[in-house]
């Protein structure tokens, strides 16, 4: 029995509306809901010290760092009327100059590289919410700890492999579609 080859899978110019809305809205829930199992797992000032410093950072990593240090590398930055899963292409292009398309697969290297942040932000919450549950067990806070859990596992089981990253045209220089062996689809 032969095996069946599988399609090639559509690159976007531009992703439908839908894919940058579930991609967007998936990370804007996942920072929000982790920086409140933060603020509410500690019960005092340092849980709303450090649910708002994780905020800061996992919004300012996303949605200005990204923008300002990886987005003008990007093939979607040159590429004319195109749109990006996050749409922070359109951001960039307002505030950052164009850089080197060869810099690209550069996000993924060194200690404190655009890939390293953007993971810490979406784990960050987890790490920190589970000694809040050990020290002051909560329902509350262990619902949001299973519900910022399940919003992870979405983004890499689902949102990266089937709306984002395999329908990417800088997935052939990109460490993450390297990672995820999408660069041959």
């Amino acid at each position: 029995m032969a095996l069946k080859e599988q399609p090639k899978v559509k690159n976007y110019t531009r992703y439908p509306l839908s894919s940058i809305a579930l991609y967007n809205g998936v990370t804007v829930l996942h920072f929000v809901l982790g920086g409140l199992g933060i603020m509410l797992g500690y019960h005092s000032w340092l849980g709303y010290l450090l649910g708002f410093l994780y905020l800061a950072f996992a919004f300012g990593q996303m949605y200005i760092i990204v923008p300002l240090a990886v987005c003008p590398n990007c093939v979607y930055y040159r590429m004319e009327n195109s749109l990006c899963i996050s749409a922070m292409n359109r951001v960039s292009k307002k505030i950052a100059s164009e850089g080197n398309p060869d810099d690209f697969p550069k996000r993924g290297e060194g200690l404190l590289c655009h890939n390293h942040l953007y993971m810490a932000a979406l784990f960050a919450p987890i790490l920190l919410i589970i000694p809040a549950l050990i020290l002051d067990f909560s329902f509350w806070v262990l619902g949001l700890l299973l519900v910022v859990l399940g919003l992870l596992l979405y983004r890499f089981f689902i949102v990266f492999p089937q709306k984002a990253c395999n329908h990417c045209y800088a997935k052939y220089k990109c460490p993450n579609a390297k990672m995820m062996n999408l660069q041959d689809t």
